[in-house]
């Protein structure tokens, strides 16, 4: 398979999570992808989150439930060992449909409720940081 050019920041679907044209900030300095998520519970073996993107009113503060995830070390964009929980789901672009495994992290101090690192981008895309929205255009 041919490796798609992508930039900077894109918007993305993700079908199996209800969320349509979210904004996306590709970081290939990031290895893993994370969404923004708050209040994350778990309970009996279930996770519980919301997913906050301000942008989209119809969104924000949806919640989440999950049966199927598991717990991650990650390391911040301080340094820091983080241990976050992950789930894999789907995401949409360039209209091709795409496995993601995603931490769920409260982002609410960065502009973009989901960071694509390059554990995701490998092997697919190659980022040209230049360019802005080429899924989201050429899906239009």
């Amino acid at each position: 398979m041919e490796k798609q050019i992508i930039g900077r920041i894109d918007r993305a679907d993700f079908p199996d999570l209800g969320l349509e044209n979210i904004a996306i900030k590709v970081d290939t300095g990031a290895y893993t992808s994370s969404i923004h998520c708050d209040e994350i519970i778990e309970e009996n073996n279930v996770l519980k989150c919301y997913f906050r993107d301000e942008e989209h009113p119809v969104y924000d503060r949806k919640m989440f439930t999950f049966k199927d995830y598991r717990k991650v070390q990650v390391r911040s964009s301080n340094g820091i060992l983080q241990e976050r929980y992950a789930i894999s789901s789907k995401i949409k672009l360039f209209n091709r449909i795409h496995t993601i495994s995603l931490s769920l992290n409260d982002r609410s101090d960065m502009r973009f409720p989901v960071l694509i690192g390059r554990k995701f981008l490998r092997g697919k895309f190659i980022v040209d940081p230049q360019l802005e929205d080429l899924s989201f255009t050429s899906e239009n």
